[in-house]
């Protein structure tokens, strides 16, 4: 008898818990909104229009500013030549307050979160040449929880000093080098506006090796015609974009897919039901698979995410119907930062680090053949 009641208790604990997971999945969109969005209504920092890149404390990663995050490398990976080309790269949010909509630039705790996106990110293309990583005041991570007119305004923001950090880049980088330009998330998102305002139909388009507009979605008919370089098509292509956005599987991407199906365009062309660009980082083209041989090196990170070790061969790829770059079933073990719906938006360049840095090199080789 007594061990027929613990048999009742233990399977009602279980319908508790389960009825309580999920319950949480009903309202984790809107308890992520009460935690994340800010409450007030948005209001322009104060201070100048744009961030001082003159001073080097604007930047995370400059040629010639000492202890560069972007110069790291994992072990047993040799630091790169002597620099041929310049990499202006884009941090991806590293703000997760509700006090602003957009992050001081002397908030710490945010700072040096960006420092380790760098770090772990950029360093992928130190192989090749110098990185240029502005400071920027970014929209908080609740922007993009919210249809508000405030979250538009805060991104808004958050561009003018991206835009303001790249025409410095451009005046004061050598004017020889070819120039790679990167992003992740939120500096993604930027990096598509900047495609549109600075490169496309403009001189300095001839001197782009490659765009990686990586983990945020890019619609093959309502953005791509507008950035002014195409999709890769061919792991040796220079002078075009590359993106993705991983998912272990089984994938559910609804949150992506939700706020993508709702919005425009940066033309103003609907996206909804349109392709999303997917290049395969392990192979460098549209559409094609490769399985786990293919790569290179998978950057596993330490428990701090301070430190990582290359672990090969690394996870398969191979893009979906849609869009999504799909990573099997059995994805390593990187920590507990993985997003609702098996997503690996956090990792998609430590998914691929080894492959991404081959792949700068061989398109730079490429922009460097006489044409």
């Amino acid at each position: 008898m007594l061990a027929r009641r613990f048999l009742w208790v233990v399977a009602g604990l279980v319908v508790l818990v389960m009825a309580g997971a999920l319950a949480y999945r009903l309202l984790e969109t809107r308890l992520m909104k009460l935690a994340l969005v800010p409450s007030a209504r948005f209001e322009a920092p104060a201070g100048p229009g744009a961030l001082d890149y003159e001073s080097k404390g604007s930047w995370i990663a400059r040629p010639d500013i000492p202890g560069n995050p972007a110069l790291w490398t994992p072990p047993g990976v040799p630091a790169g030549p002597r620099p041929r080309a310049e990499i202006f790269f884009i941090h991806p949010t590293s703000y997760l307050e509700r006090a602003h909509w957009n992050a001081p630039v002397a908030d710490a705790e945010s700072q040096q979160r960006a420092r380790l996106f760098v770090r772990s990110q950029a360093s992928a293309f130190n192989g090749v040449g110098e990185v240029w990583a502005p400071k920027y005041r970014q929209a908080t991570f609740g922007a993009f929880l919210t249809s508000r007119e405030d979250a538009r305004k805060a991104l808004d923001f958050a561009y003018r000093d991206v835009l303001a950090a790249f025409d410095w880049f451009l005046a004061h980088a050598p004017k020889e080098r070819p120039i790679i330009l990167a992003g992740h998330s939120q500096g993604s998102l930027h990096l598509t506006r900047l495609l549109a305002d600075r490169i496309a139909g403009r001189p300095v388009a001839k001197r782009v090796v490659a765009a990686y507009v990586v983990g945020w979605p890019v619609s093959v008919t309502a953005d791509l015609p507008t950035l002014g370089l195409p999709g890769c098509e061919q792991a040796d292509q220079a002078g075009c974009i590359l993106s993705w956005q991983s998912f272990a599987e089984p994938a559910d991407p609804k949150m992506v897919t939700d706020v993508y199906d709702s919005s425009p365009g940066l033309g103003g062309a609907p996206r909804r039901g349109s392709p999303m660009l997917c290049v395969n980082p392990l192979t460098g083209t549209r559409g094609a698979a490769a399985p786990a041989s293919a790569n290179g090196g998978t950057l596993v990170p330490n428990a701090a995410l301070t430190e990582g070790t290359l672990q090969a061969p690394g996870v398969p790829a191979r893009c979906d119907v849609r869009g999504f770059l799909l990573i099997g079933a059995n994805p390593p073990a990187l920590g507990p930062y993985v997003l609702h719906g098996n997503n690996y938006h956090v990792f998609d360049y430590a998914l691929f680090w080894a492959n991404v840095r081959a792949d700068a090199a061989r398109r730079l080789a490429a922009w460097q053949k006489p044409r």
